[in-house]
């Protein structure tokens, strides 16, 4: 299961760092490691700092009225 979410970080990180640096480089993969780290970074500040708000509406809207 980990291994998926690495995968997938890794995929999306070679996507944009391919935006910036060519495959070819040799800086490539210490590029796409620094992608990635900025990533997971950006993950867990996303679910630490989740507003409990939106989990009540989020709630809401799956209930049956």
């Amino acid at each position: 299961m980990l291994s998926w979410l690495v995968r997938a970080l890794l995929l999306v990180a070679g996507f944009v760092t391919s935006w910036f640096v060519t495959k070819d480089s040799t800086q490539f993969g210490v590029m796409e490691m620094a992608v990635v780290t900025l990533l997971l970074i950006l993950v867990v500040a996303v679910l630490t700092f989740w507003p409990e708000r939106w989990t009540h509406v989020l709630n809401r809207l799956r209930k049956p009225r």
